[in-house]
């Protein structure tokens, strides 16, 4: 345990400092916008992105991943904050947490078993993409000066890293600030900058109980508001971690992330913030700039809150551009390029999965109806391929006045029908005998056709013997589909 701690707080303590420095400087804009989509003060996302990153440090499942205000979630609180305002929005929060704390419990993290590679690959190229889009307002209708930082910023970004010996000192997408932000000042250009974007907090954030009557309306008003929270914080936290888990080679604690979202949100709550969630674009921001441990989490966090408050001056300075650049190769790293590359060799169904799950959350915006989307029709895809393995035989030449049928494969509800095809009813048998020893009855469907083939047997005259039953299909047989 004491050399797990170690490593996850100071196996990499340079790398660590210096990521979650570019994190935090990322993260600014970031959670200004996302308070702007939900309706309330910049400084709720602010301090929101801090109390969540710095909890979620400590409590959370995932070395390295970021967590704070998402676009995701806050296009959850449109409605909520118009109606009822920033205070009935910090009991919401709350009620998130309590939830989020719930499932992990609950061990619900386990059902992201249930989501196919397909899914996870279409889930993490339409954040690309909606990533890239999300850039594209702070490159329409500008100088020319703004396109020169832009590529500038993106030459910083991938040749520093190819120079000799220099080329690791830094992450790349740091020094592309730092310079970009010291040619604007110098220059005087007059280019969109972080003070732009709107108010940054003069003060550090106060515990704050949502002023709101505490009793049985109040909860009919928030708790489907932090249903839907929990769920899709949930779920693009999980996502998000799985996806880390690939670029790290580890893997993370599913539950423990569960209940460590859980408390973030409620001292986000409980700090005046926001709900919020893992964030996959800067989570793989820090990964890229070498963070792997807990440290990385902690120094977003901490900075973030330390930049805005005390060092706003300079922070306002920063060209939106230099952050520009830093997303789009966030975007371009995180799509699967491999993905579109290998579309000719997988199957059909596997691409229409990826594709639709892509379609549907560019459409959208909505992270979860898309995953949602993916996961039914993998399943679909999965039963119908399972389903057309069945297969009902019989012996060419009956044995007197027996036949007898062996059936192999997988009996449920989408090869009930092929089951129910095998037979011959209307063939003049004494006896007929249907050997399982090679099939599966999974659900009460394929109890249910079982049943029906026997009836229409018996009501012809035909006793009808079943063998080779295994243990688990007796269980169930023997409840739904007894021998009469």
């Amino acid at each position: 345990m004491r050399e797990r701690i170690r490593q996850e707080w100071f196996g990499n303590v340079r790398r660590d400092l210096l990521s979650g420095t570019v994190v935090a400087l990322a993260l600014i804009p970031e959670a200004i916008a996302f308070s702007i989509i939900a309706g309330v003060d910049p400084k709720v996302g602010l301090y929101a992105s801090f109390c969540i990153a710095v909890i979620i440090a400590f409590t959370g499942g995932r070395p390295a991943m970021i967590s704070a205000a998402t676009g995701a979630m806050a296009l959850l609180m449109v409605t909520l904050v118009r109606e009822h305002g920033l205070q009935y929005l910090m009991a919401a929060t709350l009620l998130t947490g309590l939830l989020q704390i719930l499932a992990g419990y609950l061990r619900l993290g386990a059902l992201m078993r249930f989501v196919s590679r397909s899914v996870v690959t279409g889930f993490v190229n339409a954040l690309a993409i909606l990533i890239f889009m999300a850039q594209l307002p702070e490159l329409t209708d500008v100088s020319w000066q703004v396109y020169a930082m832009t590529a500038a910023g993106l030459s910083i970004i991938y040749l520093f890293p190819r120079l000799p010996r220099i080329g690791t000192l830094l992450p790349s997408p740091l020094l592309c600030i730092v310079l970009l932000t010291a040619v604007s000042v110098g220059l005087g250009l007059e280019v969109r900058t972080v003070g732009d974007m709107g108010a940054l907090p003069d003060t550090l954030p106060v515990f704050m109980w949502p002023e709101v009557p505490f009793n049985l309306e109040t909860l009919a008003i928030i708790f489907p508001y932090s249903a839907a929270l929990a769920v899709v914080g949930l779920l693009e936290s999980l996502m998000t971690a799985a996806i880390v888990d690939d670029m790290t080679g580890t893997r993370s604690d599913r539950h423990r992330e569960c209940k460590g979202q859980g408390l973030a949100n409620i001292a986000a709550g409980l700090m005046g913030g926001m709900a919020g969630c893992a964030m996959i674009g800067q989570s793989v921001i820090n990964v890229k700039s070498g963070g792997r441990g807990r440290l990385s989490t902690l120094v977003a966090g901490a900075l973030l809150i330390v930049m805005v408050v005390f060092l706003d001056e300079w922070i306002r300075q920063i060209p939106m551009a230099a952050l520009v650049a830093v997303m789009i190769m966030v975007s371009i790293g995180t799509f699967s390029w491999g993905s579109l590359l290998r579309m000719h060799k997988t199957p059909l169904a596997t691409n229409l999965v990826m594709l639709s799950t892509v379609a549907v959350v560019v459409v959208t915006h909505n992270l979860a109806l898309g995953v949602l989307t993916g996961v039914l029709l993998a399943s679909l895809f999965f039963a119908h391929k399972v389903a057309r393995t069945l297969l009902v035989h019989s012996d060419s030449e009956r044995h007197g006045a027996t036949r007898t049928y062996r059936v192999h494969g997988q009996v449920f509800f989408a090869s009930t029908e092929q089951f129910c095809a095998g037979f011959d009813i209307g063939e003049s048998l004494e006896r007929v005998v249907i050997d399982v020893s090679d099939a599966h009855f999974w659900d009460l469907s394929s109890a249910e056709a079982l049943a029906t083939v026997r009836r229409r047997f018996e009501a012809a005259g035909t006793e009808v013997q079943l063998t080779g039953v295994s243990d688990a299909s007796a269980a169930l047989l023997g409840r739904f589909a007894p021998a009469t």
